[in-house]
């Protein structure tokens, strides 16, 4: 069977197996079974085992269950009332005023998440309303929320980068320290958007509110405490060389159990919901790599990814075009799946064509992220669109549009990334230069 023959018949079993409602694990294992039987001689089972079996002890994942129940414990805490009535005071004489506060909450959250849908349902819960109440323009407010929810992919401890990491072997430390300054850039540009969409309608934005007194904003301040000493606990021991990224979310939990704890918001209920809960994440996403890394075995053995890679090698594409081709491809799947998914459905295939185009691996995973951020405000499968449908009722369309001009923004900052690669490798190579 020729390569392309053997593509088509993959990618009929897998949009097949999607179209039947069957888990992306089992859909994976299935189109690896599929490649299989096109080499009778080799023994699908055993293969499908030792995939299984050695996924799921790489020590690379132990890190991803801890960073989720941390974010599970403060989905639960009253960090979001905390992180508004820290951030509202700073941003109200801003153009674009209290609507700020979507993203500069969500870039601290993400700090200490890892989780877009996380980050957009701990800062939404208290965001929206009081943003409502007060008349802000419900499109910007939902839009900016959408949007910035996207940093929780990005701003390190990302739970996606640890996915990505752990498939392509590359330093998960690395790249958390590769997303830091795209991360931040993609704040300033959301919050340039909100200033510059405040001063072009002045009269869909609310009355000026007084001047708080610098007193009043630093006892406000003062709620900030709690998750800055969260995020240097965190953040800190891994940029310090104190901890690996997984001692790192042992840290963490135990900071955020102390902090539920201080605030009066930990019981053995919410405890027991947020273990819970992670534990099903986790399990989703363990199961998740589990049928990728049978696929990636599969394609190995069938030879298709080398084939693919030659194909494309061979239609003389230069790095750039290779980049634009598979934004496409990635922005086309970010409409079907979710990001964890599209990663690790497409690892075994793009890499050889990313490592013969010449991409740093620590770049490409910031640039995949990112697009990866944008298929998480696409419908129909956009998980942002639907937390933000879960805490307004609004149509998911609806939301979508609001959030266009964010979608915008995240593909300038990919152009921004393929221009200007330092963005996301100048902080790496110092610090790691420097230690």
């Amino acid at each position: 069977m020729g390569v392309f023959e053997l593509s088509l018949l993959l990618i009929v079993v897998m949009l097949g197996a999607l179209a039947l409602g069957l888990w992306v694990a089992f859909s994976l294992s299935l189109v690896a079974l599929a490649a299989l039987a096109t080499k009778p001689a080799l023994p699908a089972a055993q293969v499908l085992a030792t995939s299984f079996w050695s996924s799921s002890t790489s020590w690379d994942l132990t890190a991803l269950p801890m960073f989720i129940w941390m974010g599970e414990i403060l989905f639960r805490s009253r960090l979001s009332e905390d992180m508004f009535a820290g951030i509202a005071p700073f941003v109200r004489r801003l153009p674009g005023r209290l609507a700020h506060v979507n993203v500069l909450g969500c870039a601290v959250f993400a700090a200490v998440s890892g989780s877009s849908a996380a980050t957009t349902a701990t800062i939404g819960k208290i965001s929206l309303p009081e943003l409502k109440k007060r008349g802000y323009d419900d499109r910007l407010a939902i839009g900016s929320l959408a949007g910035s929810g996207t940093l929780g992919l990005l701003i390190p401890p990302s739970i996606i980068l640890i996915v990505y990491g752990a498939a392509v072997e590359e330093s998960i430390a690395r790249l958390f320290v590769a997303g830091v300054v795209p991360g931040l850039m993609l704040a300033a540009l959301f919050m340039g958007y909100i200033i510059v969409w405040a001063l072009m309608n002045p009269s869909r934005m609310p009355p000026m509110e007084p001047r708080t007194p610098w007193m009043e904003k630093l006892r406000a301040a003062r709620r900030l405490l709690p998750v800055m000493l969260l995020i240097a606990g965190v953040i800190g021991s891994i940029y310090g060389g104190v901890a690996s990224p997984t001692e790192a979310a042992v840290i963490g939990v135990a900071l955020s159990l102390v902090l539920a704890r201080l605030q009066g918001a930990l019981s053995w209920q919410t405890y027991r919901d947020g273990l819970l809960s992670a534990t099903a994440t986790s399990c989703m996403i363990a199961f998740i790599l589990a049928g990728a890394a049978v696929l990636t075995t599969a394609m190995g053995f069938t030879g298709l990814p080398r084939e693919l890679a030659a194909w494309i090698g061979g239609l003389g594409l230069s790095p750039m075009q290779l980049l634009l081709a598979l934004t496409i491809l990635f922005i086309g799947l970010g409409c079907f799946l979710d990001g964890i998914s599209m990663v690790v459905l497409t690892t075994a295939v793009i890499m050889p064509l990313v490592a013969a185009a010449g991409f740093d691996l620590v770049w490409f995973g910031i640039y995949l992220v990112i697009v990866v951020e944008m298929a998480q405000i696409t419908p129909p499968v956009g998980f942002n669109l639907f937390v933000i449908q879960g805490l307004t009722g609004r149509n998911l369309f609806a939301i979508a549009a609001a959030t266009a001009p964010f979608f915008l923004l995240l593909m300038t900052m990919v152009v921004l990334l393929a221009l200007f690669p330092d963005i996301a490798l100048w902080l790496p190579r110092t610090m790691f230069a420097a230690g």
